[in-house]
């Protein structure tokens, strides 16, 4: 019995010493109540989502947590002041403490407030957190259940942070990535993220993180190991690509960490280059070979292949169009016997697929309106390729009734004046689209630019005719709000908007809009392709912000040229010239031009806007030396000049000058007139000026006209030695010809008179010749003779010139061309004639270059006039831009 009676109460001890050890170790057990929600917004689900994520980091903390009964507690939202209360749910629940709270949620700023409430009677204490923004939430909801655990559970604080293995990578980058820090609270779920931070960083091949009790805490070892460093990345390839372009390709670089993810990444770039030039069976291996100290280097082996072509491109159900109709139509091409030059045959699976498009587009477009083309079927054979597309053609259509419905804001019969699928008699679907583009822009420019326009198409199968009614919904007129600019780091907001049609509140309008976007282009201040205006709806109702995204180009020019003149022979010239000084749209130029026996200096300012209004003023200043033949000329003078615009494209222009000249070293056997201007004299002189300029652009334009009308009056009545009257007038035109052909007409004519109050100077005469007139002439070769056989400038003279411009490589800016020059001058009393004319042909190569406009033209002569036919002769023009 005694036995019995000493065993139990060993038992009992051994249980209860069991126990107290287990609640030892046990954390603090919490209930976490349902929070009460403040807000206006919906928000009524985070008052069980907020103890839920309080909960999880509490237990996280190790703390354990438990999910009240609700049968007793019910969905009831506690205070501070209901104390009795929640001191009763511990108790039943057999916890250490209550936490409950309330969330505010007002004007975009977040506020939670916790009470904790022990259950042994003890002070409930608040913890408190904000935020901005609803999404702020998660990490407020942290700091406060930090602001718990740390008031409620015991803890270590970390000691120390011990580096182990780094041999390269500097300590305090680890250090820096993990959000434990020494002296911080030791958690161990901390940790855990810190290891996945450290991984993150890409350095190292394993990681491994183990604690250790401290003096005063826990101390943490990182054990590392560094992945090698590439100290050379080689390239192994034959052909196709030199190794340094695929080296610009891919990320890994020398002196990186090596990292298997990248080398992957590098070798997929590879085989898409490999794909680009058709070679899509190119294998791609890499191989790590080990060198001194952890570094290692790299090696790429590239083995091209060989190119895939298209052998074959069939067609199944092309009834109505041959096969050569047909791929006349499409990107894609068969393989031939000059496919090594011409590149064509080569195999693209996404032009190949795009074709299919193309082929459904040229049978809407000839009226087989139900025409369905399959997806390409692509039969690959080792090195070709077989591509069949099968067509169901339908019946073809014609234009039945066109007519117009819905909101319509003109009559019918003026809504569809310009209409072209009224003139075609086969259902055309390109001739549709553009008849809604049309009435788009109608609608537009009334300010519906969301009108809503579509074709309803009714087919009489028995008459195989397509009835077509354009139903239109204009919705509501829009304004314009808010005007937003980005991308100009230099030119201003205002040079911008002064450019701009359309102004803040006012009626959108697509016309507007469009030459808006026009002169923006035409200011040649921002890279063409990153020129982007686009509308967004407005804060308001009933608008539309215009937002404009620019990327600035140099709109400095450092330029210089040369060419061959029959007195200079050789000349050059450079110039500096700022064409949006100080980002204000102000123009400054300094030019200099050095010739065997010439020299001129140019400066010249202009103000686009001066007192912020269109009108445009400047200045000139120069000096110019020159040797004639027959003798040396020095000027110099300056002009004061302004224009507005009066018209659209259309501005009136007006100068005043004056200058001195300077004439030496007359021969012997010069004209009359010539020595009549022996020493200095002086020019008085205004001129006036019409221009219109509708070109889309200043170099290379595509379409567009320019004409001019000038006057210009010296001596009379202001003064001066020299004395005459100069009427001009120039007319150019371009014009889209075919595909991307431009063609280009420009013709010239002027006279001048002299007055009897002055002379007429030979300088102020019309010469022709050069690459700005009739090329394969060298420079003012085209002239006329006096009494005593010396050649002298004319009294009046015409030009003309044709050009063909097609682009070569568009995305770089080369265009090339062909030409007609034609021209002559005349003397004061001779007849303008045709008979005797001089006319050239050549070709040539424009290049927008990052260096500036570079123009090299080769002029042939085709005349008999003077014995020249036959001559040819280059010009040039270069530049470079800062």
């Amino acid at each position: 019995m005694l036995k019995k009676t000493f065993f139990a109460a060993l038992i009992v001890f051994v249980m209860a010493a069991g126990l107290v050890r287990a609640e030892e170790k046990t954390a603090a057990r919490f209930v976490i109540l349902p929070f009460e929600i403040i807000s206006k917004d919906d928000l009524g689900y985070l008052g069980q989502k907020i103890p839920d994520t309080i909960s999880k980091n509490l237990e996280a903390d190790g703390a354990s947590v438990v999910v009240p009964d609700k049968a007793k507690t019910g969905a009831a939202i506690y205070s501070e002041a209901d104390g009795e209360r929640i001191r009763k749910i511990i108790a039943e629940n057999r916890a250490k403490y209550a936490v409950i709270g309330s969330l505010s949620f007002k004007d975009d700023k977040l506020d939670i407030s916790s009470w904790v409430v022990p259950g042994d009677g003890g002070k409930p204490f608040n913890v408190k957190s904000e935020g901005k923004g609803i999404e702020s939430i998660f990490s407020a909801v942290n700091s406060l259940s930090s602001q718990i655990s740390e008031k409620t559970l015991p803890f270590e604080k970390v000691d120390e942070i011990r580096i182990e293995g780094t041999k390269r990578i500097e300590k305090e980058a680890i250090l820096t990535a993990m959000e434990t820090k020494v002296g911080s609270r030791f958690r161990e779920i901390a940790l855990s993220d810190d290891l996945k931070r450290v991984y993150r960083l890409g350095y190292f091949d394993d990681i491994r993180i183990e604690t250790e009790k401290g003096k005063s805490g826990r101390v943490v070892i990182i054990s590392v190991r560094e992945r090698p460093t590439v100290q050379k990345v080689t390239i192994n390839i034959s052909s196709v690509y030199k190794p340094e372009e695929i080296q610009e390709e891919i990320k890994l670089k020398s002196g990186g960490i090596l990292n298997i993810d990248k080398v992957q990444d590098s070798i997929r770039r590879i085989r898409e280059m490999m794909i680009k030039k058709n070679y899509h069976s190119a294998k791609v291996e890499y191989k790590v070979n080990p060198l001194k100290e952890n570094l290692v280097e790299l090696v790429f082996d590239i083995d091209p292949g060989e190119k895939i072509y298209v052998q074959e491109i069939k067609f199944e159900g092309n009834e109505n169009f041959s096969k050569k109709e047909l791929l006349a139509e499409m990107d894609s091409s068969e393989k031939w016997f000059m496919t090594w030059l011409t590149s064509a045959g080569e195999y693209n699976k996404d032009i190949i697929n795009q074709d299919s498009g193309k082929l459904t587009a040229f049978y809407h477009n000839k009226g087989y309106a139900k025409a369905r083309i399959g997806e390409p079927v692509i039969d690959m054979d080792g090195e070709t390729i077989i591509v069949t597309y099968k067509i169901d053609e339908g019946p073809q259509y014609k234009v039945g009734k066109v007519g117009i419905e819905g909101d319509l804001i003109q009559p019918p019969d003026k809504l569809m004046a310009d209409f072209k699928i009224t003139k075609e008699e086969i259902y055309n679907r390109e001739s549709i689209q553009q008849d809604i583009m049309k009435l788009t822009d109608i609608y537009g420019d009334e300010g519906y630019a969301e009108a809503d326009i579509y074709p309803r198409i009714d087919y009489d199968e028995e008459a195989k005719t397509t009835n077509i009614t354009f139903e239109i919904s204009k919705g509501q007129p829009l304004y314009i709000g808010n005007i937003h600019i980005s991308g100009n780091t230099k030119t201003r907001d205002k040079v911008i908007r002064r450019q701009l049609q359309i102004y803040e509140q006012s009626l959108y309008k697509t016309s507007k809009l469009k030459r808006s976007i026009r002169n923006l282009h035409y200011l040649d201040y921002f890279e063409e392709k990153d020129l982007k205006v686009d509308t967004v709806k407005g804060e308001k109702p009933g608008t539309l912000d215009l937002v404009i995204n620019v990327k600035e180009k140099p709109t400095g020019t450092f330029s210089f040229g040369g060419g061959y003149s029959s007195v200079d022979n050789l000349f050059v010239m450079a110039a500096i010239n700022q064409r949006n000084l100080f980002g204000k749209g102000q123009i400054l130029n300094l030019q200099a031009e050095v010739g065997g026996t010439s020299t001129r200096y140019n400066l010249g300012f202009t103000e686009p806007w001066l007192f912020d209004i269109p009108l445009s003023a400047g200045f000139d200043l120069y000096n110019w030396e020159r040797d004639y033949d027959d003798y040396d000329k020095q000027s110099v003078g300056g002009a004061l000049r302004a224009s507005y615009p009066v018209w659209d494209f259309t501005r009136v222009q007006a100068s005043y000058g004056y200058e001195v000249t300077e004439l030496t070293d007359i021969v012997a056997d010069a004209s009359d007139d010539i020595k009549d201007l022996a020493g200095k004299n002086s020019t008085s002189r205004v001129s006036g000026n019409l221009k219109y300029d509708s070109r889309d652009r200043v170099f290379n334009p595509t379409h567009g006209a320019q004409y001019s009308l000038g006057v210009e009056y010296a001596g009379g009545f202001l003064g001066g030695d020299i004395a005459y009257i100069k009427n001009s007038a120039e007319t150019g035109l371009y014009f889209p010809i075919f595909w991307k052909f431009t063609g280009f007409i420009h013709g010239e004519v002027g006279n001048i008179v002299e007055q009897s109050s002055g002379v007429l100077p030979d300088y102020e005469r019309f010469y022709l010749g050069g690459i700005n007139s009739v090329r394969g002439y060298k420079w003012r070769d085209i002239s006329t003779l006096d009494d005593k056989g010396k050649e002298i400038g004319g009294n009046k003279y015409l030009q003309g010139n044709v050009e063909l411009l097609f682009p070569i490589v568009e995305s770089a800016g080369v265009v090339g061309l062909f030409f007609f020059d034609t021209g002559d001058v005349y003397a004061k009393d001779e007849d303008v004639e045709f008979s005797n004319i001089h006319y050239t042909t050549g070709y040539g190569l424009r290049w927008y270059s990052p260096m500036g406009p570079i123009r090299i033209e080769y002029g042939y002569v085709l005349d008999d006039n003077g014995g020249k036919q036959g001559d040819g002769r280059w010009e040039f023009t270069m530049g470079a831009v800062f």
